[in-house]
């Protein structure tokens, strides 16, 4: 049968054992009011990264810091809205983004609500933490992408089964090494981390100074055979760079081992794996071990020699569904028995893209100008597509545009930004029954706009005689306003006009 993936190989090389720096980037405590420093890392307060939402502060004793506060978002009637975090970063470095939820009852009710988590303009995951609270735990997701702009937001959003106000508790921005999952196309793909195991492991979550990019790898060992060996061997690797702690234990048969991992049931769908491998036996010996792997019955890999040093086999799009039995073998000729040291197993995200930067660029000055805009206008403003700005509406196709803007009756006040004139797609503005004021801005370069109602507001000054310049221009309704003078010529004699005035 044909594999529908490309599979990798390398091996672990030696290196000496020192306390990493602390991994570089953005630590935000959620709903926090003041920075704080954890473990030696500075978490710092969330309100210069998000404009919405409320700070609040639990009240249950004993929790981690950061579960201690979250921030709460409106639970908004009609469609689909998202609230998002935007955060300085490096264009074009590799981030694992990690978000912490722990619900605590803050919205007066038992069981927690379940919402989307976005990244950019791509739907990451469904945040589900039901489970995970009703057992006095908090849920973290971890994914890695590549950031496009010198901004990466993260949202939180509700969806038609998001029941009260979704919220967050921790957001991390940690910049990973080059060479961490570079098997993996970051222009087309983001991963969503499904599970991280330290096989044979039965202590607490693995994470820094253990990882040094703060990783975290969960125990997995209970009812399976383990033994545990502290080797004076360090391992590291080439590409994904394993914390050397996870060798340090293993799951070891003498006969064929089988296991279910990762542990529950995967959608059907494209997934990258990886799964490290080192003998526990004595580096001078120069014994070792060879083995087959197979995943759901399908041939992973065959004769893979284990040995001190180590091994890591990777495979960037291997197509899984439902439980996942991971078997191995000794392979023909091997005089002893299989073992396998950690795993990880991340879904492939399609990426959705991004607004073009003139546009969102403009759009936000837009708000920017208004003293009240619509509380979800943060984040990308038209992907994910079911997640666009209120009354903004964009284009289909490779290049996202934005090319309608529908502000009737939103009850905004504020300016009209000049920065209207930079959304060069726009075929529709209506901004009628708003408690707009100021001057009407130059909005020449408008070339494709149809239809423009500023009417029921408080704007002033002359009526520009640009408008009348705007080719396409079949619809424009200014009255009610304060606006003075004569009504340009150039609006007069316009063919086929429809003017109010």
């Amino acid at each position: 049968m044909a594999l529908l993936s490309l599979l990798f190989v390398l091996l672990l090389f030696t290196a000496v054992r020192s306390q990493p720096s602390p991994p570089k980037g953005i630590l935000i405590d959620c709903g926090a009011t003041v920075p704080s420093v954890i473990d030696n890392r500075e978490w710092l307060p969330d309100g210069s990264f998000v404009s919405a939402g409320v700070a609040k502060k639990l009240s249950i004793t004993g929790l981690f810091p950061t579960l201690s506060t979250l921030r709460s978002f409106p639970l908004l009637a009609g469609a689909r809205r998202k609230f998002c975090y935007v955060v300085p970063v490096f264009q074009g470095a590799k981030y694992l983004v990690r978000t912490t939820y722990y619900y605590g009852g803050v919205n007066g009710v038992d069981s927690p609500p379940v919402f989307d988590q976005i990244v950019d303009g791509t739907v990451w995951s469904v945040v589900n933490t039901t489970d995970d609270y009703a057992n006095g735990m908090s849920s973290y997701y971890e994914g890695v992408f590549v950031s496009n702009g010198k901004t990466m937001s993260v949202c939180v959003a509700q969806n038609t089964y998001t029941n009260s106000a979704p919220f967050i508790s921790a957001l991390e921005f940690v910049i990973l090494g080059d060479s961490l999952y570079n098997t993996t196309d970051f222009a087309k793909y983001g991963l969503s981390l499904v599970a991280r195991h330290s096989f044979g492991y039965g202590g607490s979550l693995l994470k820094f100074p253990d990882d040094q990019f703060d990783r975290y790898w969960e125990p997995f060992g209970d009812n399976n055979p383990t033994i545990q060996s502290i080797r004076n061997v360090s391992v590291s690797g080439f590409w994904n760079l394993p914390p050397e702690k996870i060798f340090d234990t293993v799951l070891m048969s003498e006969q064929p081992m089988e296991l279910q991992w990762p542990p529950g049931p995967l959608l059907n769908d494209t997934y990258y794996t990886a799964l490290y491998f080192a003998d526990n036996s004595n580096a001078s010996s120069g014994s070792s071990r060879v083995l087959n792997i197979t995943l759901n019955g399908i041939e992973y890999y065959n004769n893979l020699k284990v040995t001190p040093f180590g091994v890591a086999v990777f495979a960037t799009q291997w197509p899984l569904s439902g439980l996942t039995k991971i078997i191995l073998t000794p392979a023909a000729g091997s005089g002893v028995g299989p073992l396998i040291n950690g795993g990880e197993i991340f879904g492939l995200l399609q990426l959705g893209g991004r607004t073009i930067t003139r546009d969102a660029i403009a759009l936000k000055s837009v708000g920017n100008s208004l003293q009240n805009p619509p509380l979800d206008w943060s984040g990308d403003p038209c992907l994910p597509r079911a997640y666009s700005w209120t009354g903004v509406s964009c284009s289909e196709g490779p290049q996202i545009r934005v090319v309608a803007l529908n502000f009737t009756s939103m009850g905004l006040s504020g300016s009209l930004s000049p920065y209207m004139a930079n959304l060069t797609a726009l075929t529709d503005i209506w901004l009628g029954n708003n408690n707009l004021s100021g001057t009407i801005p130059d909005l020449t370069s408008l070339k494709r706009l149809q239809t423009l109602h500023l009417e029921d507001n408080q704007f002033s000054g002359a009526v520009p005689s640009s408008l009348g310049n705007i080719p396409r221009l079949r619809e424009l309704f200014l009255q009610n306003n304060h606006l003075t003078g004569q009504i340009p010529d150039s609006l007069k004699a316009k063919p086929g006009l429809n003017l109010k005035t």
